[in-house]
């Protein structure tokens, strides 16, 4: 499997990948799929969007960009797609490495996710094992496919080789 910046050519096969997550209902807050015309848009709207390939197939993309705007663009928030098809090969964990790798070289100090999804056990163990830290949790924050209220996880992880602000003034 190998995980690389997207090209255009790449779009056919991520439009439908991100629409299944939308559609699902249960990770992706959006609720409008991409078609061609807004897919091509977003994606090229992105700091950065990778794909990752196995057997020459796009089975999931990444995405990562500024969580806010000014004094807080150096925070970055990314999403992650796999095709249901390709699930449990690994290819998340590639594309979460993958963006950890490129925080720095895209001027971001850290990786902010705002909302994990308490019920998508598969990624909590993931972004956990990679090192992301739990730092709260909002209560009802995500409104389910089923119309059901889930929590929802805030997760962080700095970037390597930054040095965490407030740890500086602890240890200064």
């Amino acid at each position: 499997m190998e995980v690389r910046a997207y090209t255009p050519a790449d779009l056919a096969a991520m439009i439908p990948i991100w629409n299944e997550v939308v559609r699902d209902g249960r990770a992706f807050p959006q609720l409008d799929e991409l078609d061609e015309e807004t897919g091509a848009a977003f994606f090229a709207a992105q700091s950065y969007a990778a794909v990752a390939v196995d057997e020459g197939r796009v089975i999931g993309l990444a995405i990562l960009h500024p969580n806010n705007v000014g004094r807080c663009s150096h925070v970055a928030n990314a999403s992650f797609a796999v095709s249901s098809a390709a699930r449990g090969r690994g290819a998340g964990r590639a594309l979460v490495a993958d963006a950890l790798a490129h925080l720095v070289p895209c001027g971001f100090r850290g990786l902010q996710f705002n909302a994990v999804v308490a019920s998508n056990a598969r990624a909590i163990r993931l972004y956990e094992s990679l090192g992301f830290t739990r730092v709260g949790t909002i209560p009802g924050g995500f409104l389910n496919k089923e119309g059901a209220y889930e929590d929802m996880h805030i997760f962080y992880h700095e970037a390597a080789g930054v040095p965490c602000a407030s740890r500086d003034r602890e240890e200064g």
